[in-house]
């Protein structure tokens, strides 16, 4: 059974107004979309990109954009904040190899950060699949690994 976000219950969730520096970034992703959902592109072919995301306890990803359907695993398990495009702010608590698959109808996105609650490294793997509902978005230069890059 493949489950998604829909069926994770935050166990906070709240629309408040966001810290300043927070809704600036916000702001800035919506008027120059990110598509980087990883901290690092390992690998990438015509049919997937392979990100990981690692964060300090404390460290923050920033905003990004979901267009493409993906699934993504919590390697290390870990507690963490995000702030989403509706509005909201979420905390979850992920146990290690969860799996969440989430699919985008045409034009359907998500935009959100990640911050890592936790006292220890938060690690997740998210696979994402070029043909999608969406075309994937161009990453900007120097974020494909070398081998990748031609």
């Amino acid at each position: 059974m493949t489950l998604s976000m829909v069926d994770k219950p935050a166990e906070k969730k709240e629309k408040s107004q966001w810290p300043a520096d927070i809704a600036v970034e916000f702001e800035r992703e919506s008027k120059n979309p990110n598509p980087c959902v990883g901290s690092t592109l390992l690998s990438e072919n015509e049919r997937t990109r392979v990100w990981i995301i690692r964060l300090a306890p404390g460290e923050r990803i920033g905003f990004h954009r979901h267009v493409l359907d993906y699934f993504w695993t919590s390697v290390s398990g870990g507690r963490g904040r995000q702030h989403v495009h509706d509005g909201t702010t979420v905390e979850y608590t992920y146990q290690p190899g969860e799996t969440r698959h989430e699919t985008y109808g045409k034009g359907e996105f998500k935009v959100h950060d990640l911050e890592n609650l936790g006292d220890r490294e938060m690690v997740f793997m998210t696979v994402e699949f070029k043909d999608s509902a969406n075309k994937p978005m161009p990453l900007p230069a120097g974020v494909r690994p070398q081998s990748a890059a031609a």
